[in-house]
């Protein structure tokens, strides 16, 4: 994976070149800050816990959004035979190509600390833990989104169909859980099954737990999507 860095960099000098990110970022930056204001009130509990929950449900939407370019892209504009032809293997553009859009997500990311900061400033007796954990889980799941994303990328030269799918799969796996978790009429196997998936994981970050279950679920999950991706990008080359 000697070339990653190089596909990495490139990948994320790309996103500040595209309008579409600058869009996704001021959205994305302009409703934590609502959010956030909203609680930074007299009288609340000096925290991120809720702005980190609205996090992860933004992220099903914003991800799809930034990733669908990642290989989709290349095969439409046809520079995928140009990037293949150098001397890189498939393993190297896929660990690039997640590597530069993990970076971008960290830079949409950085904004945020600012609250950190007023925390810091105007509630001195906060409690950090819950904000390190919360900010933890945040880059793990949005590890794991760019992943599905960059496989439905690397499925597909449209860059919509890419986008919607991994919104699709996205919303399987965190809204849907969330919702049935909440019904009390829910059967004991699809309330634990519920459990197993993206929201209720993170809520224990959020709460300032670590669990080593929820970040070997968070690692495994997304290398198992990059794995994926690699075989789609093999198939595809080949075929």
């Amino acid at each position: 994976m000697k070339r990653s860095p190089v596909i990495a960099r490139r990948e994320l000098s790309s996103y500040f070149y595209s309008p579409i990110a600058y869009v996704v970022m001021v959205i994305f930056l302009f409703i934590c800050g609502v959010l956030f204001f909203d609680d930074f009130q007299p009288g609340h509990v000096a925290g991120m816990r809720s702005l980190f929950e609205w996090m992860v449900f933004m992220l099903v939407f914003a991800v799809p959004v930034l990733s669908m370019g990642l290989m989709s892209l290349e095969w439409d504009r046809g520079t995928i035979e140009t990037l293949m032809t150098a001397p890189v293997e498939e393993t190297d553009v896929i660990i690039g190509k997640f590597l530069g859009s993990l970076g971008f997500f960290l830079v949409l990311l950085a904004p945020t600390l600012v609250y950190v900061l007023m925390l810091m400033i105007y509630s001195p007796s906060f409690d950090f833990g819950p904000i390190f954990s919360g900010y933890l889980g945040i880059v793990l799941v949005g590890a794991l989104f760019i992943a599905i994303g960059l496989f439905c990328s690397s499925l597909t030269r449209s860059q919509v169909v890419a986008a919607v799918s991994a919104a699709a799969i996205l919303f399987a796996i965190t809204i849907v859980p969330m919702w049935l978790g909440q019904r009390t009429t829910l059967g004991g196997f699809a309330r634990w099954l519920a459990d197993q998936m993206v929201f209720r994981r993170y809520t224990e970050f959020s709460r300032g737990i670590i669990d080593t279950g929820n970040l070997v679920f968070f690692l495994a999950t997304t290398a198992s999507f990059l794995f994926f991706s690699v075989k789609a990008l093999e198939s595809r080359r080949w075929r």
